[in-house]
């Protein structure tokens, strides 16, 4: 059995040239493809093409907030986990995931919804420019909506790909309209997939790019 390379730049160089060539005719305009193409490395799975959904302009508003110092608000912490802290931290942001902090955790069961709700209510508070991304629970995706249509938050970008069957599909398509309507950037996975390491490759993506 003979192995490709096994030097680590050169087997990620080489994965891009396979999905370029897979891809074939079907691109998109960068920063965009570079955000597509790392999404497909990451889950080796070509159906994004069909269901990453951008607005206008928003990988490139992404970036630039992210080169402005913007920060990262996730649903979980296997997200945050996966996101480049150093190279962020070099722009000026930071990775913030509240889940499990015990005053995220006491609200939810006082209040009986889940700790995701909790989290975005948290972060809402916090001060600068915020992207949030959010990889798992479309009840996030929900409260966010609430907290831009009630409490008058802008952020930075959505990035919405929460993964699974309840509310996933809707929590998407809700996030979306409120994203046109608000005039906010985002990035959404339409449909069932996505999930905490495409959130995290999303910003990845967009910390990368050059």
């Amino acid at each position: 059995m003979k192995f490709e390379t096994t030097k680590p730049d050169e087997i990620e160089a080489r994965s891009m040239e396979i999905i370029v060539a897979e891809l074939g005719d079907r691109t998109l305009p960068e920063p965009n493809f570079s955000v597509l193409k790392r999404c497909i490395h990451t889950s080796a799975d070509f159906d994004y093409y069909e269901n990453l959904t951008f607005s206008d302009g928003a990988a490139e508003k992404g970036i630039a907030a992210l080169r402005n110092g913007a920060s990262i608000v996730t649903d979980t912490k296997m997200a945050a986990a996966g996101i480049n802290k150093i190279r962020l931290k070099a722009l000026g942001g930071d990775v913030h995931c509240y889940i499990s902090d015990d005053d995220v955790v006491q609200d939810a069961k006082a209040g009986g919804c889940t700790r995701a709700v909790m989290s975005m209510r948290k972060a809402a508070r916090m001060d600068g420019r915020i992207i949030f991304a959010i990889g798992n629970a479309p009840t996030a995706l929900m409260e966010l909506d609430r907290l831009i249509r009630k409490e008058n938050i802008r952020p930075a970008m959505i990035i919405g790909v929460p993964v699974g069957f309840v509310n996933v599909v809707e929590s998407k398509d809700l996030i979306i309209a409120t994203c046109e309507e608000f005039d906010i950037p985002y990035i959404v996975a339409r449909g069932r997939k996505g999930g905490s390491n495409i959130a995290a490759t999303i910003c990845n993506a967009m910390i990368y790019y050059r």
